[in-house]
C-alpha cells in the first residue's frame, strides 16, 4: 500500500466530474445487515480465538509476494486506466491510502479485498475485459468500499478457513467448529457486498452502470440481449415465487456462497439509490470518520432491527409471509403449513383444495434443485 500521491490532473480527471465525501465514515453506506451480521459473529463461540491465532499465523508477506511475483501491478506505467480509477475511487472516498491492486490471469469475471494488516486489491482478466469504463469504476469503488469498512481481513481468514476444511475433512469431525465459523463468515460476507455495492455507486455516481455490471457477470457481453428492468424483474420472481419448499431449497442454496445472487445485489441497489439515506449523502450530510467512536452500539443494533422487521413485512417469499402472519397472532399454522408444502398450484391454473383460497400468491414452480451459479463480485 502506498501513500495518496499529489492529486493531479491526469490522475484525477475521470471523463466526467463527481462528487467527493470527504471524511467520510463506512457506516453511511454500510447496510444494516452487514454492521449486525459482523456483530453476531463476533459473539460466535470461539471466533475471538480463531480470529487472534489466524491473525498471527496467516502469511500476509507470502499473500503479498505471491501477487506480486505472479500478477500485474497497477500503476503509471501498467493498467494505467485502472490506476487512475483507484485513484480517483480513493480520492472520492477519502482514503489516507492507496491499496495496492494487482491484475491477475483468469477468465473467470471476480474481484477481492484481501489482506490483514493492509488491504490488497485483485480483479481478474475476465473482468477487466467484460465491463467498460464506467462499470469497472463501480467496481473498483466496490473493492474500495471493502477496504474503508475493514472487510479484508475477514475475507481472508473466511478463504484461509474454507481452505483448511477442506483439508481436514478426511478427520471425523474435523472440520464441524472450522465449518460454523466459515457459515458465519460467509452469511456476514454476503451482507458485506450489499455495503460494497453502495460504495461502488457512491464513486462511480451511475446507477445504470452498476446494473449493467451486475447484469455482464450474470450473463455476459451480450448487453444487446439483455435489458435491466427484465433483469430487475427476476429478481422480484425469485423471491415472489414457489412455496415453502422453494423458501428452504432458496436457503441451501445460498449457504454455500459467499455472494448474494447476482439478481437480489441489483434489486437491493437500485433500491436503496431511490432512499433519503443516499440523497442525503450526495448532498454532503453523512456520518463522518472522527465520529466513529461516539456511534451508540445500540442505535446500530436498533437499526438492524428495523431493517430485518421491514424486510421480513415487505417480503413477498412465502417463509416471510408465515412469519409474518406468525407475528401478527395467526392462528392457522397447521393450514398454511400444509398448503405451503403441497397445497398450492401455480397462479393462473385455477385449481385448489376445497374450501381452500388459491390467492395467496405462492407458486408451486421449482428451479432447478442443487444448481449453485457461479460466485463472482
Amino acid at each position: 500500500m502506498t501513500d495518496r500521491p499529489e492529486q493531479t490532473d491526469r490522475a484525477t480527471s475521470p471523463s466526467r466530474r463527481r462528487r467527493r465525501f470527504p471524511g467520510i465514515s463506512s457506516r453511511a453506506y454500510e447496510h444494516p445487515a452487514d454492521r449486525s451480521a459482523l456483530v453476531a459473529l463476533r459473539r460466535l463461540s470461539g471466533f475471538d480465538t480463531v480470529f487472534k491465532v489466524l491473525s498471527g499465523l496467516l502469511p500476509e508477506r507470502s499473500l503479498r509476494l505471491l501477487f506480486l511475483s505472479d500478477s500485474v501491478r497497477v500503476s503509471d506505467l501498467q493498467f494505467a486506466h485502472l490506476n487512475d480509477m483507484l485513484r480517483d475511487a480513493c480520492y472520492i472516498l477519502d482514503l489516507d491510502k492507496v491499496p495496492a491492486m494487482y491484475v491477475s490471469q483468469d477468465p473467470m469475471p471476480n474481484a477481492m479485498c484481501v489482506g490483514l494488516d493492509e488491504p490488497i486489491i485483485v480483479v481478474t482478466t475476465g473482468l477487466v475485459e467484460l465491463l467498460d469504463e464506467e462499470e469497472m469504476r463501480a467496481v473498483v469503488g466496490h473493492e474500495v468500499g471493502h477496504a474503508l469498512s475493514g472487510h479484508a481481513v475477514y475475507r481472508t481468514i473466511l478463504l484461509f478457513l474454507t481452505s483448511m476444511a477442506v483439508r481436514v475433512a478426511w478427520i471425523p469431525l474435523g472440520n464441524v467448529a472450522i465449518m460454523a465459523i466459515v457459515t458465519a463468515l460467509r452469511e456476514w460476507f454476503r451482507k458485506s457486498e450489499l455495503s460494497a455495492d453502495r460504495a461502488g455507486l457512491l464513486v462511480g455516481q451511475d446507477l445504470e452502470a452498476s446494473l449493467r455490471g451486475l447484469m455482464k457477470i450474470a450473463g455476459g457481453n451480450h448487453l444487446d440481449e439483455m435489458n435491466v428492468d427484465a433483469f430487475l424483474e427476476q429478481a422480484d420472481a425469485y423471491e415472489a415465487s414457489g412455496d415453502l419448499r422453494d423458501s428452504v431449497l432458496k436457503i441451501l442454496n445460498v449457504l454455500p456462497r459467499s455472494h448474494p445472487f447476482t439478481t437480489v445485489r441489483a434489486a437491493e441497489l437500485r433500491k436503496w439509490a431511490a432512499t433519503r439515506d443516499h440523497q442525503r449523502i450526495m448532498d454532503g450530510h453523512y456520518p463522518r470518520r472522527d465520529e466513529d467512536g461516539d456511534a451508540s452500539l445500540r442505535d446500530s443494533f436498533r437499526e438492524s432491527a428495523s431493517s430485518y422487521a421491514t424486510h421480513v413485512r415487505a417480503s413477498k417469499d412465502p417463509l416471510m409471509k408465515l412469519v409474518t402472519d406468525l407475528a401478527g397472532g395467526a392462528g392457522d399454522l397447521g393450514q398454511r403449513v400444509r398448503r405451503g408444502f403441497g397445497g398450492f398450484t401455480s397462479p393462473g391454473t385455477g385449481a385448489s383444495r376445497p374450501g381452500e383460497e388459491n390467492g395467496d400468491g405462492v407458486d408451486e414452480r421449482e428451479g432447478p434443485e442443487g444448481r449453485t451459479p457461479r460466485e463472482r463480485d
